[in-house]
């Protein structure tokens, strides 16, 4: 009894494993989820080291924080950029702002209004449509703007189509009411914009989903085996940042 006793203390007091990964099915489309539960993990956004030199890869990242003391857990590519690497949309890292809230329409997939923005907050993250973020003015510790969005208080995009014949890779992230949960999703197989607006309202339950990017999405998974490692440089990348072992 005595070693039943000790033995729950022992798994009680082990921290929980960060950004669950987990590989699954929907409407014939394999899918690669990552959740993030905000109570317990930190999402950090990263764009240049500290010689402000592009970052470009999870592997960068991974060995800016070994020198730090901590461990970069899942991570994936966090909005659209130009050809120099720099954010497309608002961008804030840690309070400082590389680049302004874009509310305008314009080309391609981030320009497809309505757009929004992903806001980290302290114990929340919030994907917000673009129009409300100015409005609301919420405080957030770093933030990214991408688009389109995918879905938008529980409607999908008003330009989905349910016939379309554009299929790519594409990779995003949707977010709980309450901002204590995150899914991060990459469509490991070409999907419609529909297809991926589905996954997360019907399959998720996620009201509000935003749309990172396409062909050049990567997704680092460590307990899925999965590195990211890609012959493109990124540009923005998110990730779950853990405590050195």
């Amino acid at each position: 009894m005595r070693s039943f006793i000790a033995l729950l203390f022992t798994l009680l007091a082990m921290p929980a494993a960060a950004a669950e990964c987990r590989t699954e099915t929907v409407e014939g489309t394999p899918y690669t989820l990552c959740e993030v539960d905000l109570t317990r993990d930190r999402l950090e956004l990263f764009l240049t080291d500290k010689t402000g030199d592009v970052f470009g890869s999870f592997g960068s990242v991974a060995t800016a924080l070994e020198a730090e003391g901590r461990k970069l857990g899942f991570a994936t590519n966090a909005g659209m950029y130009h050809d120099d690497r720099s954010p497309v949309g608002y961008y804030l890292e840690n309070g400082t702002e590389v680049q302004r809230v874009i509310p305008n329409a314009g080309p391609g997939n981030f320009g497809l209004l309505p757009n929004g923005v992903l806001c980290l907050g302290e114990g929340r993250a919030d994907v917000i449509e673009t129009m409300a973020f100015l409005d609301r003015k919420p405080e957030c510790r770093s933030a990214t703007q991408s688009g389109p969005m995918l879905v938008i208080e529980g409607e999908l995009h008003p330009r989905f189509l349910p016939d379309s014949t554009s299929r790519y890779i594409r990779n995003g992230v949707g977010t709980s009411d309450d901002g204590t949960r995150a899914v991060f999703a990459i469509s490991d197989t070409t999907v419609t914009f529909h297809e991926f607006g589905r996954l997360f309202r019907d399959h998720l339950g996620l009201r509000n989903a935003l749309y990172f990017d396409g062909n050049i999405s990567r997704l680092r998974a460590p307990d899925l085996g999965r590195s990211g490692v890609g012959f493109t440089t990124l540009g923005p990348i998110i990730g779950v940042v853990e405590a050195a072992d």
